[in-house]
């Protein structure tokens, strides 16, 4: 497994749980840790935070949704470091939980190392395909909402030009770029358009890159530089970074984002909103949730879950405050294109799309 650096951000605290903050080393476990209810559970994140309006958070709010729907106890270990991933790992096991839940690929090695020591735990991991027998992964086909994100991006565009960039050239990153760019061309070919999309070129698998997932500055200047280019639609897929991409957005005063991973309406401050055209989502709380549900009956097993548009495990969020600039005709494209996807009369396709 390649393992990337990546600078990171303290987390701030949770309400509902103690938060345990990763080192370097990992501290101690005390000694009624994880003692306390019948089942407990503990969440591993990335460097990217808990608090990074992605997966780390969406993950952690599905275990706080099971520790209020179903009275277990669950806690999260906040990773500062790559150095803390490991130690972090190690540390959730010590604690003698039933389910240990990792985010993100940053800890797919360790996730797999630590299951095979094991047996007796049950693991999951969050936007990483693993094998073994105690693994389940939670993973999401993004193309296919990115799709539909992509084709509505062409549809607002006044400029005839739309851009991403990502926070590191990775499967679960670049899958979101395939699916963009790819729905750019299926409403070229709809509309006899020529909408063109800057920042990825999918056959070579390759484009605009940040470097990391936390340094805001980069995601501005990098959307700068599409906005300059005519970039007047813009999403990045790049965690906190994007939040410098909505800066530029803001700055520029008549370019909009398309932001992923969760609605980012209700994540991003609220001087952002008039400016979200849309978000491609990834049901990473409901997934995490029905983990822990599916642990406590006994019916936890090894078999992948993958959010797909039929299962509603992915799909874009409202339009809401650019409702009325995509309007009625283009809403009912959308909407047709999501039932053509489902139903396999429109191929999204990725290299980087996860199998069962």
């Amino acid at each position: 497994m390649i393992r990337r650096n990546f600078a990171c951000i303290a987390a701030l605290a949770a309400a509902s749980a103690l938060i345990l903050t990763g080192c370097g080393q990992a501290p101690e476990p005390d000694a009624d840790d994880g003692a306390t209810a019948e089942y407990c559970a503990r969440m591993v994140t990335n460097s990217g935070g808990l608090e990074d309006r992605s997966f780390n958070q969406s993950s952690w709010e599905g275990l706080e949704q099971a520790q209020d729907e179903l009275g277990i106890d669950a806690q999260a270990i906040v990773s500062k470091t790559p150095s803390d991933l490991e130690p972090n790992v190690e540390q959730a096991v010590d604690t003698g939980c039933r389910l240990i839940v990792t985010v993100g690929w940053e800890l797919a090695e360790y996730t797999q190392t630590a299951a095979a020591e094991n047996p007796d735990r049950h693991f999951a991991i969050v936007d990483e395909q693993l094998d073994g027998e105690n693994i389940t992964s939670v993973v999401f086909n993004t193309a296919e909402a990115a799709f539909l994100a992509g084709y509505v991006a062409a549809g607002v565009s006044t400029t005839g030009i739309v851009g991403t960039f990502g926070g590191g050239n990775q499967p679960p990153v670049t899958l979101f770029m395939d699916g963009f760019v790819d729905g750019v061309a299926h409403y070229n070919d709809v509309h006899d358009a020529e909408v063109e999309a800057l920042g990825w070129d999918k056959e070579a698998q390759d484009g605009q890159f940040t470097g990391d997932f936390e340094d805001v500055n980069k995601g501005k200047a990098t959307a700068e530089s599409l906005i300059q280019q005519g970039a007047d639609v813009i999403m990045p897929v790049a965690g906190q970074v994007g939040e410098g991409a909505a800066a530029a957005a803001a700055d520029a005063g008549d370019v909009s984002i398309v932001w992923v991973d969760n609605d980012g309406y209700e994540t991003l401050p609220a001087e952002y909103r008039p400016l979200l055209l849309t978000s491609v989502l990834k049901k990473t709380q409901d997934a995490v949730t029905d983990i822990v549900k599916r642990d406590l009956d006994g019916e936890l097993d090894n078999e992948p879950f993958i959010g797909t548009l039929e299962n509603g495990g992915v799909d874009i969020a409202p339009f809401h405050d650019m409702a009325d600039a995509v309007g009625d005709d283009l809403a009912a494209e959308i909407d047709e294109l999501r039932q053509q996807i489902i139903d396999g009369d429109v191929d999204v396709s990725s290299p980087s799309s996860p199998t069962a």
